[in-house]
Order: structure tokens, then C-alpha cells, then sequence
């Protein structure tokens, strides 16, 4: 009995080493699974602390790239506007300098009665005409504008001019120079009215502007026989030459 017993008991001995044994072995032991639990808590702060720098990265790579990139694109831009606008202003300064030196006030000195000495008489073609002449007398170059001023006796309107011999420029006269201009006296079909003759011929000059007034004007010699004229009277823009003068 008492050997039987202890058969058994050195039986229960050896299965159980046996099974201590076996645990051992696969890693299923209580300690071994303790371990391996807390593996992936401590991992966890790792993973968190390996992805956090790349989220941190990220998101401060992007929204440093996103300010960098606004900031300094615009910077950029607005230092190109701030470039190009300082190069426009330049190039707008030199253009109202240049502009202001073009636009300056050229010297103006009105050829009138004090500086010419002015003929008119009477020509044979065109008919019915006269060509009233010119001449500077003076030491220094005078403008004649628009177109003379004519006056018979004491005639009460002011002819007017012939709007097709208008010139590109205004006729500027060296000392000795002449210009011209032509008159039509009266319609060669004898359709004027008011038919008068002049016996004399008062010449006005116009100033810079339309109409206003150019110095002293000039009174030239007439025929001893007058010179007829009607409604039809009208007068050229000043011309440099006797056929344009004379071509209306």
C-alpha cells in the first residue's frame, strides 16, 4: 500500500514537472505573457512619438510652406509692384519733363505794321483779284497767323477767309523774307451785291490766337482810281507764295 502510494505521488511528481517543463518551453508562462502585453503600450508612446515629428513636420512644413510660400510670393509680387511702380514713376517723370520741354512756349513775335512794309495791288489773272504783299523789315524772324484783317474806307463787316487755303503752319518770315496773300474783289458773274469802290485799305494782323490783336496794322497805297469790290469779298490765310495765294 504504502509502496503503491508512493508510485503515484512520483507519478503526479513527473507530470507535473513535465507540464512546467512544456510551459516553459512555448512561452505561454504567466511572467512570458506579462511581458509581451506591455510591449505594445511601450511601443505606442514610440509609434506616437515617430509619427508625431512627422505630422509636427508636416503640418509645420506645410503651413510654414504655405506662409513662406504666401509671404514670400507676395513679398515678391510686391516687391516687383513696389519695383515696377518706382519704374514707372521714373519713366513718367522723364515723360512730363520731356513732355513740359515740348510743350514749352515757343518765342512768338507778330509780323505787324511797326517790323514789314505791305503793298497790295491789283492783279490781271485770276480776275477781280488782288494780292496783298509782305515784307519783314525788321532785324529778326515774325509770324504772320491766320489771315489779314481787311478794312475799306469805312466798311462796317470783316471779310472772310477762304478756309480751303488754310496752311499747315504758321508762316514765319526771316528779315528780308515775303508772304502773300490773295483777295477775290467781287464775283466775275456779277452775282455780289453791295458794290463799292475803296479808296483805302486799312491791313490788321491777328496775335496768337483767333481774331485777337497783332501789333499795329498797315495801310497800304490803293490805285489813284480805287479799287471795286462786292459781297463776294473774301481773303486767303497768309501763303509763302504768290500762286497759292493766288490759286482760290
Amino acid at each position: 500500500m504504502r509502496t503503491s502510494r508512493l508510485q503515484l505521488l512520483a507519478a503526479a511528481g513527473v507530470a507535473v514537472a513535465s507540464l512546467a517543463l512544456t510551459a516553459c518551453q512555448d512561452g505561454t508562462g504567466t511572467r512570458d505573457e506579462g511581458a509581451s502585453a506591455s510591449q505594445p503600450v511601450a511601443s505606442t508612446p514610440s509609434d506616437a512619438s515617430s509619427l508625431a515629428p512627422e505630422e509636427s513636420a508636416s503640418g509645420s512644413g506645410g503651413n510654414g510652406s504655405t506662409a513662406n510660400g504666401s509671404t514670400g510670393s507676395g513679398g515678391d509680387t510686391a516687391g516687383s509692384g513696389e519695383s515696377g511702380s518706382g519704374s514707372n514713376g521714373s519713366s513718367a517723370g522723364k515723360g512730363s519733363a520731356r513732355g513740359g520741354s515740348d510743350d514749352a512756349p515757343a518765342t512768338f513775335n507778330p509780323c505787324n505794321g511797326s517790323n514789314t512794309s505791305v503793298s497790295a495791288a491789283p492783279v490781271s489773272r485770276p480776275v477781280n483779284h488782288m494780292l496783298i504783299t509782305v515784307k519783314n523789315t525788321g532785324s529778326k524772324n515774325c509770324d504772320l497767323t491766320y489771315y489779314p484783317v481787311l478794312r475799306f474806307d469805312e466798311m462796317q463787316w470783316v471779310p472772310q477767309p477762304v478756309e480751303e487755303s488754310k496752311p499747315q503752319a504758321v508762316v514765319t518770315l526771316a528779315p528780308g523774307e515775303s508772304a502773300y496773300a490773295g483777295v477775290l474783289l467781287s464775283a466775275a458773274d456779277g452775282s455780289g451785291t453791295g458794290g463799292a469802290t475803296g479808296k483805302k485799305l486799312t491791313v490788321g494782323f491777328q496775335g496768337r490766337t483767333p481774331n485777337s490783336d497783332g501789333g499795329p496794322a498797315a495801310i497800304p497805297s490803293l490805285p489813284a482810281a480805287g479799287v471795286y469790290y462786292d459781297s463776294s469779298l473774301t481773303v486767303t490765310y497768309w501763303q509763302s507764295s504768290t500762286d497759292d495765294a493766288l490759286t482760290y
